[in-house]
């Protein structure tokens, strides 16, 4: 038997191979499935069956993908709502790869239809590994408030029984979880571990060893975090089936005319550089999202779902893949465009360009404790804000602030500050697009800022 795990940092999921002889089986597949594949091939194995935990709500499926390229079986969560050809799975349900049986248990709590696999070598009695999906997690356990407020309380319910039952599991049996650190569906603040045991989990996971079910719930909701707005696009993408690609899709390069023709029909620009050349030099009204791990999921979150989208991408020949590569997996469509030859280009051709000022954790406290009156917007989520704010600040979620631009002055510098400067440098490129003049903070954050004013007020006068 070999597992290989594929972690995705940017959505902090995990998907799974795994392999007994020439046959293999896929775990909750992401859409750029290619990467499976390869690696199945590698092992000069073929993909029999892939496997869903349930309905997810963070990326669209690559289960298709799979189906196009190695005829696999999709056996699903039979209660999932799924629209095309799948074998239904619940409780009991096995499927065979090589010597291996992986069997169905229900363990909703996640969602509704919810199912952990539990692994078994031949015909032994006792699992050696469960893929656990969004039920039990590593440190932590999947939260049950993305169905909406009107089944969470149930979910909660369900979630804590699946809990319990997968704790009596034996204790060396692998923990292989879907969600983990990074991911926006899990709970309580998971480990930075992808992979556990049960007996681990015995030993150290507040939601295993909680002893009651109101103990489970004050845990499983205490630190939730918002979540991005493209979940709600994510379950009717997945139920209905996305059309298979074969490949990540490739962005045209367009011109300067031929991409200022599309900016003057009002498509939206992004612009993927680090925030520091951006801040320096960009396209007048387009935002700032940089091309990291998370470029996708601020890209779902900052812009109405499948709205297109033009580029500006760094200086690096693997970055239209990349961002082509994210955007894919949460079912956005292919951007109308990347921008020849970039800023230098749309400079070059005669055509405008904007900048503002950047600023260091040490200027915002010299600005915080100085004679003016400061406005510092920090753009943190609201459950970051309980961990401290600086004095005299306003508090407005980075997903929030498009609806209250209004609510900024633009007659006078706005500072933008986060925990490391990636927010605050959207935050900064709305107000810019707004008219306003921001100040981006974009190097720290709140807690830098926090303990330079404190030496600077402590400093012997």
């Amino acid at each position: 038997m070999d597992i290989e795990v594929f972690v995705t940092p940017g959505l902090g999921d995990n998907s799974f191979l795994l392999t007994s002889g020439d046959e293999a089986l896929v775990v909750d597949p992401q859409r750029d499935a290619w990467r499976f594949l390869e690696a199945a091939d590698t092992r000069r194995a073929r993909v029999r069956a892939v496997l869903e935990t349930h309905v997810h709500n963070d990326y669209v499926s690559g289960a298709h993908e799979l189906r196009a390229a190695h005829g696999a079986e999709l056996v699903l969560p039979a209660d999932g709502g799924y629209e095309f050809d799948h074998r239904g799975a619940r409780e009991g349900e096995e499927v065979r790869v090589g010597d291996l049986r992986v069997v169905a248990m229900a363990t909703p709590g996640h969602t509704f239809e919810h199912l952990a696999w539990l692994v078994y070598e031949g015909d032994a009695a006792e699992p050696v590994a469960v893929f656990s999906g969004g039920s039990l997690l590593v440190g932590s356990a999947g939260r049950t408030d993305l169905a909406g407020a009107e089944s969470t309380a149930a979910l909660t319910r369900h979630q804590y029984e699946s809990v319990q039952r997968l704790r009596a599991l034996p204790a060396s049996t692998q923990l292989l979880p879907t969600h983990g650190a990074g991911s926006f569906c899990v709970s309580a603040m998971p480990s930075t571990s992808r992979t556990s045991t049960i007996g681990a989990e015995l030993r150290s996971n507040d939601l295993v060893l909680a002893r009651t079910p109101q103990e489970f719930e004050d845990e499983l909701t205490g630190e939730l975090m918002a979540h991005p707005a493209y979940y709600a696009q994510m379950a009717p993408l997945n139920r209905a089936g996305v059309p298979v690609l074969g490949a990540v899709p490739e962005i045209p390069v367009l011109d300067v005319d031929a991409f200022a023709e599309q900016v003057e029909a009002g498509v939206v620009v992004v612009d993927a550089r680090d925030r520091d050349s951006f801040a320096a030099a960009h396209l007048p009204g387009s935002l700032n999202i940089e091309l990291n791990s998370g470029f996708g999921s601020y890209v779902g979150w900052m812009l109405e779902f499948g709205a297109p989208v033009l580029l500006v991408l760094p200086e690096d020949p693997d970055a239209a893949v990349g961002a082509a590569t994210q955007l894919l997996r949460i079912g956005w469509p292919v951007p109308v465009g990347v921008l020849a030859g970039g800023v230098e280009a749309w400079a070059s051709s005669g055509r405008a360009t904007g900048s503002y000022r950047t600023a260091d954790p040490e200027d915002l406290c010299a600005a915080l404790t100085g004679d003016e009156e400061a406005v510092v917007v920090d753009v943190r989520q609201p459950l970051e804000w309980q961990w401290g704010t600086l004095s005299g600040s306003t508090t407005l979620f980075i997903a929030d602030l498009p609806g209250r631009l209004a609510e900024l002055p633009t007659d006078r510098p706005v500072w933008f500050v986060c925990s490391n400067g990636h927010r605050a440098a959207i935050a900064a490129s709305l107000l810019d697009g707004a008219g306003g003049e921001p100040v981006l903070v974009g190097s720290g954050g709140v807690g830098e800022v926090q303990r330079l004013c404190r030496e600077r007020q402590e400093a012997p006068a």
